[in-house]
């Protein structure tokens, strides 16, 4: 079987942090079977790249996902994992002049067509 490749693209934070805490727990399950992937993030979910900003999602269902932030970690930290945002959404959410998580950068929407094109969309 040919090795799968895959994107996560995660459009919301604050607006709905069990749905990205699933897809950060998800992907981390995958990344613990040496599956390779990456994320994108756009619209809200952009908002996750800027430093700090998962800590504050304190809202989310207790004792169903892990932490956004703990997930981050994991991803950044464990598993190396680059989180891509939005060029078209750094102005907008204010992130040009905000600190952003390691691993990340900003890329156009247009890199997403290309990564879609090796790789398989998960869309959060």
């Amino acid at each position: 079987m040919a090795e799968k490749k895959f994107v996560f693209i995660i459009t919301g934070s604050y607006d709905n942090p069990d749905k990205a805490a699933g897809a950060m727990q998800l992907a981390a399950n995958m990344k613990a079977l040496d599956i390779e992937l990456d994320f994108f993030l756009m619209d809200k979910g952009a908002l996750l790249a800027k430093k700090g900003f998962a800590e504050s999602l304190t809202w989310q269902k207790k004792d169903e996902f892990s932490p956004i932030a703990d997930l981050m970690n994991t991803l950044i930290q464990d598993f190396g994992v680059k989180f891509y945002i939005c060029a078209s959404c750094i102005k907008h959410y204010g992130l040009d002049k905000a600190e952003l998580v390691p691993n990340s950068e900003a890329k156009p929407g247009s890199f997403l067509g290309e990564m879609l094109l090796e790789r398989e969309g998960l869309t959060f």
